[in-house]
């Protein structure tokens, strides 16, 4: 317990700095998510300049509205991730909608299922990253380099039980993404965007 209340508690202390108007604290917690924020704005969007739009927009956001964040829902990283998807469902379903209103190709259906494919991805990606080291690299092996349970047990040093184990678990993981709809937190910070 000691060990999980150690993230929090520098989540809480960084969201008392916020609240004071620290703009150091801003920055510390720009430098530690950014590339998080930017990643997951541009596996929803796939579009670089709208995803550095939606980074500059979500740490205004937290800027703005530090108290809106409550550690007790989940840590500062999964409400960061929820307010990043939010924000870039937000303005894909704004610059598709636009875009069939002017005439472009495509039905609303298709919009929609462009939107859900675009969060089932975007929160995958927030799930591998933020899934435990020893997982990762189980679900790398298997994925990228294609090693069955046995060839990862081995190049993991570690039993053939255990390989499979983290390879079961990891992929327990991933499918909820898929299972979870468009939301990339616990269901307190957003459900269906």
């Amino acid at each position: 317990m000691a060990k999980r209340d150690v993230p929090l508690r520098w989540d809480r202390k960084m969201q008392q700095r916020l609240a004071r108007g620290e703009a150091a604290a801003l920055g510390e917690l720009y430098d530690r998510f950014a590339s998080l924020v930017h990643g997951l704005a541009h596996r929803v969007l796939d579009d670089e300049r709208a995803a550095d739009h939606i980074t500059r927009d979500v740490f205004a956001h937290v800027w703005e509205h530090p108290d809106a964040y409550d550690p007790r829902q989940g840590p500062l990283r999964t409400w960061v991730a929820t307010l990043t998807h939010r924000f870039a469902v937000q303005r894909l379903r704004a610059t598709e909608t636009a875009a069939l209103a002017r005439g472009g190709p495509g039905t609303a259906e298709e919009l929609e299922s462009k939107v859900r494919h675009a969060s089932v991805a975007a929160r995958a990606d927030y799930i591998v990253q933020s899934m435990p080291a020893p997982l990762r690299a189980a679900l790398e092996l298997a994925y990228f380099q294609r090693r069955d349970y046995r060839q990862t047990a081995v190049d993991l040093g570690v039993t053939e039980d255990e390989a499979r184990r983290r390879l079961r678990l990891g992929l327990q993981l991933l499918a909820t993404a898929r299972d979870a709809g468009t939301a990339p937190g616990p269901p307190g910070y957003g459900g269906a965007a």
